[in-house]
């Protein structure tokens, strides 16, 4: 004789069944479960469900996923390949949050659902008692059902039968194991299913790698592939050169954009070119922002020239020493708008606004740093 797996009762309401689950609860029942059609208002509260347990799963798989995105970020800045980017440390906490978010929600979503469909579901074991049976079959269209499992505490298989005659269930009726679900054990690392994850694998990477190696190139998805304009540093033979990226023409000027005419003229910038602005308590808050974020990782936040690139760049000299002092506010613009021996031009990633605001600050650094006792 097969082993018992629950006693089975049937209503034919949805009151029936809320009373049914209160009445099971009241009575001591712990293993026991409901089917509806359709979900009931109000089940929850009657059985007494307790949180689910998954919560606390995707909770801990998150914080693993966020302190491993922490970790990793933090070795790859501080140790492995440490870069100053525009005056930030080198571990930019507010910069990686991003990352550390999407590594969060992405672990704890995608492995929350593999392990309820394996650890709790025990996949790919799908077989169940209550499957291809009548009880599973009425109430999946119109009637309402509750088991009570043998393995609870309380059961006892005439108190259990008693139980549902007491509230009046129907078609009351014994689920046993079949010999399949009795010896069947959790199979994720049985052969077939692990050739099964390989196949579909290499489906996966064979249909991937079709459609975006080839299907897109063939018509009609290449409709875009050709298109009537020209590649950067690609052959154009509409012009006598064959080259497709032309020179300004020769003696014009865009509009908006006055060339500097000091370019390869120091002494002559240093003399000619004057600060338009005035040294005010917001132009020498931009200019330190500005200075921290470009010249501080190698001039040092002082301008002393204690570059926090060390090791990686040849070390500035100091900023306050008496030979920059003694150049005028042109000829410190010059440096920063042209770039000088290892330093490059900073006319792209600064406005002109902005260059004189940070030569504003180098003056007030260079007082700060070489103060007399009248200051």
């Amino acid at each position: 004789m097969s082993k018992l797996y629950a006693i089975t009762g049937l209503f034919d309401k949805p009151e029936d069944i809320i009373q049914a689950a209160k009445a099971a609860v009241k009575t001591g029942y712990t293993k026991y479960d409901v089917n509806t059609p359709y979900p009931v208002h109000g089940m929850d509260d009657a059985m007494k469900l307790p949180p689910s347990k998954l919560g606390y799963v995707a909770l801990v798989i998150g914080l693993m996923g966020a302190a491993f995105a922490l970790f990793a970020m933090w070795y790859i800045n501080t140790i492995d390949y440490p870069q100053v980017i525009g005056g930030k440390p080198f571990f930019p906490l507010p910069a990686l949050i991003p990352i550390t978010f999407e590594v969060t929600v992405l672990s704890a979503s995608v492995l929350t659902v593999l392990i309820m469909l394996f650890v709790f579901f025990k996949l790919p074991n799908n077989s169940h008692p209550l499957h291809d049976t009548e009880y599973m079959k009425r109430v999946s269209s119109d009637m309402y059902g509750i088991y009570i499992m043998a393995d609870d505490p309380e059961f006892d298989e005439f108190k259990v039968r008693g139980f549902l005659e007491d509230i009046d269930a129907k078609e009351i009726s014994a689920i046993y194991y079949d010999d399949e679900e009795l010896n069947t054990r959790h199979r994720v690392f049985e052969p077939k299913f692990i050739i099964f994850l390989i196949a579909a694998g290499i489906l996966n990477s064979a249909l991937v790698y079709f459609v975006y190696n080839k299907l897109l190139y063939m018509p009609p998805f290449d409709f875009m592939e050709e298109q009537a304009k020209v590649i950067p540093q690609d052959e154009d033979t509409y012009f006598a050169d064959n080259f497709s990226m032309r020179l300004p023409v020769r003696g014009t000027v865009a509009r908006g954009d006055m060339p500097y005419l000091y370019s390869n003229n120091p002494e002559g910038a240093g003399a000619d070119i004057v600060n338009p602005l005035l040294p005010t308590k917001a132009n020498l808050a931009k200019g330190e922002q500005k200075y921290n974020t470009f010249c501080s990782p190698c001039h040092g936040y002082l301008g002393n020239g204690e570059s926090r690139m060390r090791g990686q760049f040849p070390v500035p000299p100091s900023l306050n020493s008496q030979k920059v002092i003694s150049w005028s506010d042109g000829r410190i613009y010059h440096v920063i708008m042209a770039g000088q021996n290892t330093m490059p031009s900073y006319s792209k990633q600064t406005t002109e606004d902005e260059r004189w605001t940070i030569v504003q600050y180098i003056r007030a650094l260079q007082r700060s740093q070489n103060a007399g006792e009248t200051d």
